[in-house]
């Protein structure tokens, strides 16, 4: 039984969240949510005004800004964990988007206090899953 179309793609930007750290191509995504790539891309950009690919980007990049705020890591490890495997690749993207390189957005901005999340209420509402437990992701 197949998803309706807009499941589909909702299931693709959940699948480009929860794997932003991971190696994905178009192709990947297109047979994880059984609808043709051009189909995929087309209307997820109709849907979210981005393709997916840019989508990925920026769950990437905002991930990496959360880590340069709040951790010790190195540039090089973060670039790694928010899933590139070129540092020159991350940093020119990670200037591109935040107008800094990495190291100077570090040096610039605070810890966040409190990081955000979305209620559970809300994630129900809009049909989202719990999120598991770290020891449940790794299994």
């Amino acid at each position: 039984m197949s998803l309706p179309p807009h499941k589909q793609i909702r299931l693709a930007r959940t699948l480009l969240e929860r794997n932003y750290d991971a190696p994905m191509t178009i192709d990947d995504l297109s047979r994880e949510v059984a609808i043709s790539p051009y189909h995929l891309i087309r209307s997820f950009r109709d849907i979210y005004n981005q393709t997916p690919h840019q989508y990925l980007m920026g769950q990437r990049i905002a991930r990496a800004k959360e880590l340069l705020r709040n951790t010790d890591l190195s540039i090089t490890e973060i670039c790694v964990a928010v899933g590139y495997e070129s540092l020159g690749s991350f940093s020119s993207l990670f200037r591109k988007v935040a107008g800094i390189s990495p190291s100077a957005y570090r040096d610039s901005s605070q810890p966040t206090a409190n990081p955000h999340y979305i209620p559970l209420c809300v994630s129900i509402l809009h049909g989202l899953e719990e999120p598991q437990s770290e020891d449940q992701t790794r299994l």
